[in-house]
């Protein structure tokens, strides 16, 4: 059995051991199915959360309550989940209580899509129920039984539906769609944070543009921060090829400038819970998009003043919406920060308090003012970053000033 399923097969052959099954589950038995690269293993099994604590010697009861165990085996977590059903959903998210069953069945039944419904022994051989094999040789997504009522116990199911349109290329069965098109309302029952996890995982997706389109298509947009007047835009948001981004803010740099929501940039971001430092970040990249709108040619002031990191975010998004070609737009750019003279005012031979002792004068905006003048002179090539030369300088220009004046 191939890794990383091969060394979680102890904890399977230990639960064994003690007269219990166990199964590889979830997401780990799609991907390995799809030949994706496989993250988190999860094991089920029949278990209880007791038993399997006092089976292996390192565990944390992450979610016993539900559960859920995790198992520590050579350095690497495993959670290992009891088989369990579920109770009735009031929040249209979470059960109000989960019951321990001994059926590999009947907890595969209670899980979101049917390609998400397999689980694997030992021997790697497939347990699939519901045509989870069938779906993925479809492409197809499909949920494990009735699709509204699936949708009805979580509704934020509606939007990883569409997050692994984005992530795997597949489409929404008929009954599917339908289903989301229908219960879209519910969405709004879900936490935004949670809407926002699935949000960014579409958005990063290799088929983006098409689960983009879904969110129009079925209206689940008009459930999500900020966005139920903005259909027109969205429509535009799937023309564009996404997967040139590679950073969040890009992401969201990008999606609020489609949007166009520059005049209400922060309040909008806040919508969606976003931290404070990417909010600056993203509030950064479309102030240099607006600048860049006005004079589309970088300079060596320009990118100073900006910073690489930004600077090269802002020209992703650029060359994206302009059709250019971004990397090399994004060549030139590391070669013009790789010329300049200093790539940081720390790196300036002077600071305030040279300034201040040379002018014999108390500090004050003068001195925030001076040292920007003789950054500029730096990176211009006027003077070179040398404290003697700079000082000298900065006398030459005094005596000008007093002769005009």
């Amino acid at each position: 059995m191939k890794q990383p399923f091969a060394k979680a097969l102890y904890i399977i052959k230990q639960l064994k051991a003690h007269g219990h099954e166990a199964y590889f589950v979830g997401g780990a038995v799609r991907d390995f199915l799809l030949r994706r690269p496989i993250g988190d293993v999860d094991i089920a099994t029949s278990a209880l959360p007791e038993e399997v604590m006092r089976i292996f010697p390192k565990t944390i009861g992450v979610g016993v309550e539900h559960g859920t165990v995790m198992v520590l085996h050579e350095g690497t977590p495993y959670e290992v989940t009891t088989f369990r059903t579920e109770g009735k959903y009031e929040d249209y998210r979470r059960p109000e209580s989960v019951t321990f069953v001994r059926s590999l069945h009947e907890d595969l039944k209670r899980r979101d899509f049917t390609m998400n419904a397999i689980a694997m022994n030992e021997h790697g051989q497939m347990i699939d129920p519901f045509a989870g094999q069938e779906a993925i040789k479809r492409k197809m997504i499909q949920t494990v039984g009735d699709a509204k009522a699936r949708f009805s116990e979580d509704a934020l199911r509606m939007m990883r539906a569409l997050r692994f349109v984005s992530q795997l290329g597949f489409y929404l069965s008929e009954e599917t769609k339908e289903a989301i098109q229908e219960l879209a309302p519910l969405l709004s029952h879900i936490s935004v944070e949670r809407i926002t996890v699935e949000f960014e995982k579409l958005l990063q997706g290799a088929y983006s543009q098409e689960a983009l389109a879904l969110l129009v298509e079925t209206n689940l947009y008009k459930y999500m921060p900020g966005l139920s007047e903005k259909r027109e835009q969205l429509e535009q948001l799937a023309s564009y090829n996404w997967t040139l981004l590679t950073e969040r803010a890009e992401y969201w740099g990008l999606f609020a400038y489609l949007l166009d929501v520059k005049q209400t940039l922060i309040p909008f971001l806040r919508l969606w819970k976003l931290p404070n430092q990417l909010i600056k970040d993203v509030q950064a990249i479309l102030n240099i998009l607006a600048e860049m709108k006005q004079n589309n040619d970088w300079t060596k002031e320009k990118l100073y003043r900006y910073g690489l990191t930004y600077a090269l975010s802002a020209e992703k998004i650029r060359s994206l919406l302009s059709g250019e070609k971004a990397d090399s737009n994004m060549a030139k750019l590391r070669q013009l920060f790789a010329s300049l003279p200093i790539k940081e005012r720390k790196e300036l031979a002077i600071n305030g308090n040279d300034l201040m002792k040379w002018f014999n004068k108390q500090g004050g905006p003068w001195v925030a003012e001076m040292l920007m003048f003789v950054e500029s002179a730096v990176i211009s090539g006027e003077i070179e970053n040398n404290a003697e030369q700079i000082r000298g300088w900065l006398a030459q220009c005094n005596r000008k000033l007093e002769e005009n004046y």
